[in-house]
């Protein structure tokens, strides 16, 4: 793992710190300010799942990545065909912040947005020390590259797992409606079931289910 990765996670001890840090962060003029959701669950997890960014009906509003919303609804299904739930899991997300577009709907974050929260997402990282890290998009993907780099792609790479920082990277599409436009649903529980299995396997006795 590079330096950097322990230097820009070294000022977050806990998710507090982070919560704090995020929301008093004004990197990005694109987003609202305050906006940031950082849920992480005290003490480590063995999995840990990245979203894109909140969205309006859903984390920022909930506080909690993947809840209240279509995408949120779409997640749990396919968690639970993978056959396994949140509980067990950490989520967080490239961008904390909320992005909207001119007339207030949820956007796509800006490259420059992932960059400028790396070292949040880095700090993710390193406070939930997960064995198994889950990139929903390619937005997810892109932000894990900026905090080490991968060269996987999600059209190449979906539904399976590689080395990656120590630890494994598990590419997936993100559970939004529009990416049946780039990977029929079949095919995304397959990824999720995949996804399951090697959860099962990698560690049994560990707390993923």
């Amino acid at each position: 793992m590079r330096e950097s990765y322990a230097v820009w996670s070294a000022p977050f001890h806990t998710a507090d710190d982070l919560r704090r840090t995020a929301a008093a962060c004004r990197a990005c003029p694109g987003v609202v300010p305050g906006s940031a959701v950082v849920a992480l669950p005290p003490g480590p997890r063995p999995l840990l799942f990245i979203g894109e960014a909140p969205g309006r009906f859903g984390a920022a509003r909930t506080g909690v990545p993947f809840l209240g919303d279509s995408a949120g609804t779409r997640f749990e299904r396919l968690l639970a065909a993978a056959g396994l739930c949140r509980e067990g899991a950490a989520i967080t997300n490239a961008v904390l912040c909320l992005p909207l577009d001119a007339r207030g709907r949820n956007r796509r974050p800006r490259p420059s947005e992932v960059r400028a929260c790396a070292t949040h997402l880095a700090a993710a990282i390193a406070l939930t020390r997960p064995r198994l890290v889950v990139a929903l998009g390619t937005v997810a993907l892109s932000a894990l590259s900026a905090v080490e780099p991968h060269g996987l792609a999600l059209s190449r790479d979906a539904g399976r797992p590689s080395t990656w920082a120590g630890r494994w990277l598990f590419p997936l599409y993100h559970p939004s409606a529009r990416a049946a436009f780039h990977r029929p649903l079949t095919q995304q529980v397959a990824d999720w079931t995949a996804l399951g299995e090697f959860v099962r396997a990698l560690e049994p006795s560990e707390k993923m289910r």
